[in-house]
């Protein structure tokens, strides 16, 4: 936790406090939004801090030791910053967080309560729920080396080492219609039927610039490309939008042999017996 400033100490000790909180969310696109609960701005650390009653955050659960501090934010879907479109698009999924509690009367007597990550939001009627996790919340992520027949690699990562980057792993077009949520069609491409199965889908224009999906399955298709996500685009995409598909890998050393020619980097361990091998037990006979 973060220790209490003298000043504020002694502010907190007179009875009768000026206290507020201030929020700063910084998404993962590098857009901050500052809001606080206080009927007037405030500014400290080059960040301007809104009023807003639209936010509001529940007891901060906080620590020792390596227990995750959490929390739920919940607030009311606004124009003032928090719209319904983005946070559908998945805009402030993994947003960063910072939380003060803030002496409105003089802004530079505050204490740090929260710094974190945006989690699971929930939203329903006009309004979202939250959760926020701390900064040991990623001690709670497996470590260590996973030994399973699939390559443990991201496509494209350090250890995979493949360049995405390379026209074969790659395509780049305008949209030509989208008849569905989740169905896209694009010109006729050079790459072979599920080239990029469980690849991505990034969009390069319009509204939903930025976002991306997994793509559950691409075929040629009288003449054109027919590509299937797993999920719709939120904000939605229209014939002309710009597109970039990227390979997809099923982490099998077959692909890796036969698609990237990179089974050198293969990082899983295909020849692990399976369970039936792992149960089995020796019997009287002939070894039939």
């Amino acid at each position: 936790m973060t220790p209490v400033p003298q000043t504020l100490q002694d502010h907190l000790a007179t009875g009768t406090t000026t206290l507020c909180r201030c929020w700063r969310i910084t998404r993962t696109d590098g857009r901050i939004f500052a809001f606080t609960d206080h009927d007037q701005p405030m500014t400290f650390d080059g960040t301007a801090f809104v009023p807003t009653d639209a936010l509001s955050a529940r007891a901060l659960e906080q620590t020792t030791g390596l227990a995750v501090d959490n929390s739920e934010a919940m607030g009311a879907i606004s124009d003032a910053g928090l719209s319904e479109a983005e946070i559908l698009a998945g805009r402030f999924d993994g947003a960063r967080v910072v939380i003060w509690r803030v002496n409105w009367a003089d802004p530079a007597q505050r204490v740090l309560q929260f710094r974190g990550r945006i989690g699971e939001i929930e939203r329903a009627g006009g309004a979202f729920r939250a959760e926020l996790r701390g900064l040991t919340e990623a001690l709670n992520l497996p470590q260590g080396r996973l030994y399973q027949k699939p390559c443990r690699a991201i496509l494209g990562d350090a250890e995979c080492s493949v360049d995405l980057t390379l026209p074969a792993y790659r395509a780049e077009f305008a949209l030509s219609a989208a008849p569905e949520g989740t169905i896209l069609y694009g010109p006729a491409l050079d790459h072979g039927a599920g080239w990029f199965d469980r690849g991505t889908l990034t969009v390069m224009d319009g509204p939903a610039k930025g976002l991306n999906r997994v793509i559950k399955a691409d075929r040629p298709a009288n003449g054109s490309r027919r590509i299937e996500l797993w999920d719709s685009m939120p904000g939605g995409v229209t014939a002309g939008t710009r597109l970039v598909l990227q390979a997809g890998c099923d982490k099998t050393v077959g692909t890796c042999r036969r698609k990237f020619d990179n089974v050198v980097n293969f990082r899983g361990f295909p020849f692990l017996p399976g369970e039936d091998w792992l149960t089995a037990y020796p019997r009287r006979g002939n070894g039939a």
